[in-house]
């Protein structure tokens, strides 16, 4: 199993930072977190499931979505089997609750996914809110 628990979301000013984590467990995650990838998507109301980035938890590949680049940066502890994403210069559009994902696969690949049909497991998610 695997188990994704978001932190870190809250309200935040336009222009503020926060960084969120997904603390990852389970007997699954411990024995082929190696192939992962792990990715953070969003969702705002009335909205489709937004990709963010996405990280090779082996490789350390990254990917950006291109509303985020420049602002935010996804990073992982591979020793806490913890997820980062650090929000930077935040808008008020990137209101939304905030997910993290991993894919589940288990073969050793540098590549990284944005499509959310590609992750398989996921946390509950955290909310942020950016006041203009």
């Amino acid at each position: 199993q695997v188990q994704l628990v978001e932190s870190g979301g809250g309200l935040v000013q336009a222009g503020g930072s926060l960084r969120l984590s997904c603390a990852a467990s389970g007997r699954t995650f411990n024995a082929y977190a190696s192939t992962y990838s792990m990715g953070w998507f969003r969702q705002a109301p009335g909205k489709e499931r937004e990709f963010v980035a996405a990280i090779s938890w082996t490789f350390g590949s990254t990917v950006d979505g291109d509303s985020v680049k420049g602002r935010f940066t996804i990073s992982r502890d591979n020793v806490r089997n913890t997820l980062y994403l650090q929000m930077n210069s935040l808008k008020p559009e990137d209101t939304a609750v905030y997910y993290c994902a991993a894919d589940g696969k288990q073969y050793y690949s540098s590549s990284v996914y944005r499509h959310p049909d590609e992750y398989v497991y996921w946390g509950q998610g955290t909310q942020v809110t950016v006041s203009s």
